[in-house]
C-alpha cells in the first residue's frame, strides 16, 4: 500500500503541532514511519487519505463497540447540533443519560459527567482525598489513568513507548503522594499500606489493564484489593475508561462481582465524542460542589452533543444485551486463529484476552504486569505492525496497547486478519 498523502500531511503537521500529532500514541515513533491520516470510517473499517481501506482494531482506543459512524449515534448528534452545540446550562439530556448509566452499573447512586478519562480519574482522586481526609494514593506500574500529574508515575502505553514514564513537570511534592505498586501482586500492595499506615486515601487501578497490553487480573486480585481497602479505610477506584460498558453491561464490577467505591468512565459513554464520568454511592458523591466542599467544574461537561451520542450508545447496549457475548465470541475466535498460525510458524508469543480486549505479546512467558509486558520482542512487533498495515489491518502502533473488537467486525474480517497474520509471521 502507498501512504504518500499521509506522509505529506504528517510533514505539514510537524511544522505546527508538536511531533505532528495531538496525542503521542498516534505517532509511529515506536514502530518507525509516518502515522496514517484518516479521512473517514464506517463500521469496522478506516479509510485513509490515500484511499486505503484498513480493518480497524483500535476503534478510537475503545469506544466504537458498535462500529464507526453507527447510524443512531450519528443521527442523535446531527439532530442535537441543530438546536445548539453548547449552553453552559443544564439540559434534560444529562439527567436521562445519568439515570440510564446508574441503572446499568452496580453499586453507584450518582454520576458526574466530565470531558475526558483524564479528568474523570483526576476528579475521582480529589473526591477520594476529600472523603477520607488523607493525601496519598496507590497506583500500579503500567496502569494509565490520564496525564494528570498524580498519574505520570510509571504510567503505561504512551508513556512507556516514548521513554518518559516519569514526566518532567511533575513536582516532587506530587510524586511523594503517589505510591507505586505492582499489578497482580497483593503482597506488594499490602506492604505499601503497612508502610504508609493511615495515610492512603485511595487505590486506583485499571481492573483489567489495557495500557501494557491487555492484562486481566489474576484470580483473587480484585477481591484482595477490595478487602485491603475495606480493612484500612481506603477507597477503591476502578478506572473503567476502557472496560466500562465494554466488558459487560455494568463493566468490571458486574463481570467479577467486586464493588469499587468510585468508578471512572470515558470513551464508550460519549459514543466517540469527548466524554468522561465518575460515579459512586450517594454519601461520596454528595461531597461534590455545589452540595459539598470538593470542587470540580467544567463549562463543556455534559455538553448536548456528547450526551446525545452517549445516550444513543448506552440505549443500544442496554437494549441488546447479547452484544457482550457476541463480542467475546468474536474475540475468542480471533484468539484461536492467531494462536494456530503463530504456532505453525514457530513464533514465540503469548496472547492475553478477556471479553472484547486482546493483545499479542512476543514472549513465551505469561504477561501479568509491567515487567513481564516489557520482555516482549519489540523488533518482532515492529515487523508485525508494518506487515499487517501492508495487508490492510490497523493495530495500535505500540506493543503496550490492547486491541479492541467491535460488533461491526464480521467473521470474514476475522478470517482475513488471521490469514494476514499467517502471511506476515512467515517473514519473521
Amino acid at each position: 500500500m502507498l501512504y504518500k498523502r499521509s506522509s505529506q500531511l504528517f510533514a505539514e503537521a510537524e511544522k505546527v503541532i508538536p511531533g505532528g500529532v495531538n496525542s503521542p500514541v498516534r505517532a509511529f515513533k515506536a514502530v518507525g514511519g509516518a502515522p496514517i491520516f484518516v479521512h473517514s470510517a464506517k463500521g469496522a473499517y478506516l479509510y485513509d487519505e490515500d484511499g486505503n481501506r484498513l480493518i480497524d482494531y483500535i476503534n478510537s482506543w475503545g469506544p466504537m463497540i458498535l462500529g464507526h459512524a453507527f447510524e443512531p449515534v450519528v443521527q442523535a448528534v446531527i439532530e442535537k447540533a441543530k438546536l445548539g452545540t453548547s449552553f453552559g446550562m443544564p439540559t434534560e439530556l444529562e439527567t436521562q443519560i445519568a439515570a440510564l448509566a446508574v441503572s446499568m452499573v452496580p453499586n453507584i447512586d450518582k454520576i458526574r459527567f466530565v470531558n475526558s478519562g483524564t479528568e474523570a480519574c483526576m476528579s475521582a482522586v480529589r473526591l477520594a482525598r476529600g472523603f477520607t481526609k488523607k493525601d496519598k494514593i496507590i497506583k500500579f506500574a503500567g496502569c494509565y489513568h490520564g496525564h494528570s500529574d498524580s498519574f505520570l508515575i510509571q504510567a503505561g502505553s504512551g508513556a512507556i513507548t516514548f521513554g518518559s514514564p516519569n514526566s518532567p513537570g511533575v513536582t516532587a511534592g506530587t510524586a511523594k503522594d503517589t505510591l507505586l505498586a505492582t499489578y497482580n501482586d497483593l503482597d506488594n500492595v499490602s506492604a505499601l499500606i503497612e508502610a504508609n499506615k493511615d495515610e492512603i486515601a485511595a487505590i486506583i487501578v485499571e481492573p483489567v489493564a489495557g495500557n501494557m497490553g491487555c492484562i486481566p487480573p489474576n484470580k483473587g486480585f480484585l477481591e484482595g484489593l477490595r478487602q485491603l481497602c475495606t480493612d484500612n479505610g481506603i477507597l477503591l477506584i476502578f478506572d473503567e475508561v476502557m472496560t466500562g460498558f465494554r466488558l459487560a453491561r455494568g463493566g468490571v464490577q458486574e463481570l467479577f462481582g467486586v464493588d469499587a467505591d468510585i468508578v471512572c468512565f470515558g470513551k464508550v459513554i460519549g459514543g466517540g465524542l469527548p466524554v468522561g464520568a465518575f460515579a459512586a454511592r450517594e454519601e461520596i458523591m454528595n461531597l461534590l460542589a455545589p452540595l459539598g466542599p470538593v470542587y470540580q467544574a467544567g463549562t463543556l461537561s455534559g455538553n448536548p452533543l456528547a450526551m446525545a451520542a452517549g445516550l444513543a450508545m448506552l440505549q443500544t447496549l442496554d437494549n441488546d444485551r447479547a452484544i457482550f457475548q457476541r463480542l467475546a465470541d468474536k474475540t475468542a475466535y480471533l484468539h484461536e486463529g492467531i494462536e494456530k498460525v503463530l504456532k505453525a510458524n514457530n513464533v514465540v508469543f503469548t496472547i492475553n484476552r478477556i471479553g472484547s480486549m486482546i493483545s499479542v505479546h512476543f514472549d513465551a512467558a505469561p504477561v501479568v504486569d509491567l515487567k513481564s509486558a516489557g520482555k516482549g520482542d519489540n523488533d518482532t512487533f515492529k515487523k508485525f505492525f508494518h506487515g499487517l498495515l501492508q495487508e490492510g489491518i490497523y493495530i495500535a502502533p505500540s506493543a503496550y496497547e490492547t486491541w479492541f473488537i467491535t460488533d461491526a467486525l464480521s467473521y470474514e474480517d476475522l478470517d482475513f486478519t488471521i490469514q494476514a497474520i499467517d502471511k506476515v509471521s512467515k517473514t519473521f
